[in-house]
């Protein structure tokens, strides 16, 4: 997911994403402990957009604190 595409998301849908996207690390990381992944570059790229996801969440907290 890109940064745009984050900024365009309302706070509902930013926590939502955040939700998905951190069960679904949890999944992968489960999964390949059993048996490896086809892809275990996708565990990376998760918790790089989790860090994005987290990053405008605290972006817009911080923008509420000043107004």
């Amino acid at each position: 997911m890109k940064s745009s595409e984050i900024r365009e998301l309302s706070n509902q849908e930013l926590l939502e994403h955040i939700d998905n996207e951190k069960s679904s690390i949890v999944r992968m990381k489960l999964n390949h402990a059993i048996s490896p992944l086809e892809n275990p570059q996708k565990i990376k790229e998760s918790r790089k957009t989790i860090a994005r996801l987290m990053t405008e969440k605290r972006k817009r907290e911080m923008n509420d604190k000043t107004k």
